[in-house]
C-alpha cells in the first residue's frame, strides 16, 4: 500500500476507531521499506490493529510472488519493531479454537489453557484421560488474522487476475468499477480460496472469465444480509462492512484502482448475526 493509499484508507476508517498519530504513520512508512528489503517482499501492506487490554497489536502483511497465498504476517506494538507471526496450520487453528477465549491481553507470551476429557483406546480398553491444551497469544494472533482474512478479506472484481500457471497477481489494467457496478455486491469478491465456485455447474461458469472470476462473490454468502454496502463522501467512495466481523472496513473509489481494507477491533466474531437477520 503506497503512502497516499495508506493515509487515505486510515482517514476513511478513522470513524471505526483506528487512528494513528503522525509519528506512527511516519514510522509505518519507514519500517515498511525496511521490512520489504529484509524479507524480500514485493510489497508490504498495513492490515490493521487488534486491541488488547495492555497493548494493541499493529499488523502488517508482506506479499511475495502470489498475492493471495504468498503472504506473511507481522505484528508490532510501536509500528517500528516487527515480529513475524507463525503460520496458521490446521493443528494450530484447532488448538486456538479450544483454548483461547475472551479478549486479547496484549502480551504475546500470555498462555491460554483449557482442560478437556478425551477418550483413549477403543471398546473395553477405552479409558478417559484429562488433557491440557495450551496456546500462547502470539499463536492466537496468527490464527485470528488468518481467519479474518479467510472469511472477510474483500477485493473488487477484476482487481486481481490468475495467470495460466495459477499465480494470482495484481491486474495492472484494472481501472476500477464504474459507479453502477460499484453499487452491486456481486462485484466484490472474497480474497481467499473459493468454496462456492467449485460447486457451480458447467452452465453457470460458461459466462465467467477464468482469469478474473476465480473467487467467490460476497452476494453468495450465507446468511444473506451479512454485508453492508453504501456510498459515502458524495458517492465518491464505496464502503463495505462485514456484520460478522464488524470491525473490518473495505473501501473502493469507483473509476480508480484504489481499494483496500483495514481491520480494527478485538478480534472477535459476531456470533449473534444469524439470530438478528
Amino acid at each position: 500500500m503506497d503512502s497516499d493509499t495508506l493515509h487515505y484508507s486510515l482517514d476513511l476508517v478513522s470513524g471505526n476507531g483506528l487512528t494513528l498519530t503522525a509519528e506512527q504513520r511516519a514510522a509505518l512508512q519507514t519500517s515498511s521499506v525496511i521490512l520489504k528489503r529484509n524479507y524480500k517482499f514485493n510489497r508490504v501492506l498495513f492490515w490493521g490493529r487488534i486491541l488488547g487490554m495492555k497493548s494493541d497489536y499493529y499488523i502488517a502483511q508482506g506479499i511475495g510472488e502470489d498475492e493471495m497465498s504468498d503472504r506473511k504476517c507481522l505484528y508490532s506494538f510501536n509500528c517500528i519493531d516487527w515480529h513475524l507471526l507463525p503460520p496458521a496450520t490446521d493443528a494450530l487453528i484447532e488448538e486456538v479454537a479450544v483454548a483461547a477465549k475472551g479478549c486479547f491481553t496484549g502480551d504475546p507470551s500470555h498462555e491460554y489453557e483449557h482442560t478437556e476429557i478425551r477418550q483413549q483406546g477403543e471398546g473395553d480398553e477405552a479409558v478417559e484421560e484429562e488433557v491440557m491444551v495450551k496456546v500462547n497469544e502470539e499463536k492466537r494472533l496468527a490464527v485470528s488474522v488468518f481467519i479474518i482474512d479467510k472469511e472477510v478479506a474483500v477485493v473488487p472484481r477484476g482487481a486481481y487476475m490468475k495467470n495460466p500457471n495459477g499465480t494470482v497477481q495484481t491486474n495492472r489494467s484494472f481501472e476500477g468499477l464504474n459507479p453502477y457496478e460499484a453499487g452491486k455486491l456481486r462485484n466484490y469478491l472474497h480474497f481467499s480460496e473459493p468454496k462456492n465456485l467449485k460447486k457451480k455447474s458447467i452452465l453457470e461458469i460458461a459466462d465467467l472469465n477464468p482469469s478474473i472470476d476465480f473467487l467467490d462473490s460476497l452476494s453468495e454468502d450465507t446468511p444473506k444480509g451479512s454485508w453492508s454496502l453504501q456510498f459515502e463522501q458524495g458517492s465518491r467512495v464505496c464502503m463495505i462492512r462485514s456484520l460478522l466481523w464488524q470491525d473490518l472496513t473495505f473501501f473502493h473509489m469507483p473509476m480508480t484502482p484504489q481499494h483496500g481494507y483495514i481491520y480494527t477491533g478485538q478480534g472477535l466474531k459476531s456470533l449473534d448475526l444469524p439470530f438478528m437477520l
